[in-house]
């Protein structure tokens, strides 16, 4: 079963790069919609689990207002999908009139120092959307690191696909993609990594809308080995077709403290940042997995 099962799973991306990206785009924005209605109508673990997450973000929504957030980040959900389905055989020029990113000038400056600039996302909206625009817009080719997925056919396209947008892919394996991280930046390049949940013992726990979650410490710590720059970046989709997003100013490596206490500081400001980001756009938050250490421990059980 489990090898059917990785069979079908590939085929059916396969189906989506394949398929979606020969589609006129109001067609493919209508599908999107289709298909996110119909997964929100059926209630699934996956909506489910998103509403328990947004009801953290919007602790006063009440449960209608929680139905309406999930149908919203369904959609949102689904609108990544076909535009990264998209992304391949997207003009380049588009990567510049569909994005717009704010206080941009962060970012034009810190690459300018040398230092090398780590970039820490949450899932909010397109962030290979984003990493297109960087590598288009801005003329900087940046590296960032995959979760080995399953099957391995399905590893690849992933690669294959970020690749063809002028990412350095590494596969998440540990000191092997640290050190080579590390040397980018050291040769002042830029990395950008998904920085809002990580399950693994090296996570760091942070204050996350109130309550107990583990993020990854890798950015505070790549930054505080390489002197690189580390800049939290949240995004959003509004009312047009465009990505909107905005690049926050500088962690700072704190002056004092141990290694622990500095990386445990700088993972609560990268914190912060996100959860300002994400309470401004929580349809575009795209958690549909337990975040929280309670939620977590209460699965455990």
């Amino acid at each position: 079963m489990g090898k059917a099962r990785d069979r079908l799973v590939d085929g059916l991306y396969g189906l989506g790069w394949a398929g979606v990206k020969k589609l006129p785009e109001p067609a493919a924005v209508a599908l999107g919609r289709r298909i996110a209605d119909y997964v929100w109508k059926r209630r699934g673990r996956s909506v489910l689990r998103l509403e328990s997450n947004l009801a953290r973000v919007v602790p006063e929504a009440g449960p209608e207002r929680l139905r309406e957030l999930s149908r919203a980040g369904m959609r949102s959900y689904m609108r990544y999908w076909m535009e990264s389905f998209r992304l391949p055989t997207m003009p380049k020029e588009r990567f510049g009139a569909d994005v717009e990113i704010k206080d941009d000038h962060i970012l034009r400056e810190a690459l300018a120092s040398g230092r090398g600039v780590v970039v820490a996302l949450p899932h909010l909206a397109n962030w290979d959307l984003a990493g297109a625009w960087a590598t288009a817009h801005i003329g900087v080719p940046f590296t960032t690191v995959a979760e080995r997925l399953k099957p391995e056919t399905l590893f690849d396209r992933f690669v294959a696909y970020r690749e063809s947008l002028g990412m350095e892919v590494l596969p998440h394996s540990g000191g092997a993609a640290f050190g080579t991280l590390a040397r980018r930046l050291r040769s002042g390049g830029l990395v950008c990594l998904v920085a809002d949940r990580d399950l693994s013992a090296s996570g760091v726990e942070v204050d996350f809308f109130g309550s107990a979650a583990r993020m990854p410490a890798g950015p505070a710590l790549l930054a505080q080995q390489t002197g690189a720059v580390l800049l939290p970046v949240t995004l959003y989709y509004g009312d047009t077709p465009k990505l909107y997003g905005r690049i926050h100013p500088e962690v700072p490596v704190p002056a004092t403290g141990t290694r622990l206490e500095k990386t445990t500081a700088m993972t609560q400001a990268v914190a912060d940042a996100f959860a300002g980001g994400i309470a401004e756009h929580p349809e575009d938050w795209h958690m549909l997995q337990r975040l929280w250490l309670d939620d977590l421990e209460e699965r455990a059980l």
